[in-house]
């Protein structure tokens, strides 16, 4: 089986390899050739940082958005989306002014608004994953969470995965065989690794 993790720059990417490998992946191959991604059995796209600085990047590899697109949508290999990457699901993201996503999942990325000023903002460290809606990859637990912006999903029925800071929050989100998780795997330790191995199980 191989497992096609998207190299366009993101920060996080390296530490999502040796994640997937503790969870006991195979044939990771990190890449930037969208026909390794058109043929791999699964696919990973990480991401850190500002929602425009991960879609261009992602936008500029050459066929990679149409590999993408068919891989997930016509042969319908599992998608699994992180922290940003799962951001980049939605149809814009208004970090740095507004610029288009995938938009494989309705909804928009927006900056966080909390009336109390105790409530910090990045939102960052552990807290609750709750799910939302049975899902084989998702279960309660505490992920780590890094990010300043959060999606806000159209529809409840893809909303897999909630989260609390000062006020709800989206912690997963999914379709058919797409999912994108808030909170980082890389970085959640037992619960981080024991999503991955679902991931590598999962059968949509």
């Amino acid at each position: 089986m191989t497992i096609a993790l998207i190299d366009y720059g993101a920060g996080n990417l390296h530490s999502v390899h040796n994640a997937l490998r503790a969870a006991g992946a195979q044939g990771v191959m990190i890449t930037a050739d969208a026909e390794v991604v058109r043929r791999a059995d699964r696919i990973v796209l990480p991401g850190v940082g500002a929602f425009r600085a991960c879609i261009e990047p992602l936008r500029a590899i050459p066929g990679m958005i149409e590999a993408m697109h068919e891989a997930v949508f016509q042969v319908g290999r599992p998608f699994l989306g992180i922290c940003v990457g799962m951001q980049l699901l939605a149809d814009a993201g208004e970090e740095f002014g507004r610029h288009e996503g995938l938009g494989w999942i309705p909804g928009t990325v927006r900056k966080f608004e909390r009336d109390d000023p105790a409530i910090k903002i990045p939102h960052m460290g552990w807290n609750d994953v709750i799910p939302a809606q049975p899902h084989p990859l998702i279960v309660q637990g505490e992920g780590y969470f890094l990010h300043s912006y959060h999606f806000e999903v159209e529809s409840p029925e893809h909303v897999i995965a909630t989260s609390d800071h000062g006020g709800p929050l989206v912690a997963a989100v999914g379709r058919d065989n797409i999912l994108g998780v808030q909170f980082h795997p890389e970085k959640s330790q037992a619960y981080g690794l024991a999503t991955l191995a679902r991931f590598l199980e999962w059968k949509p």
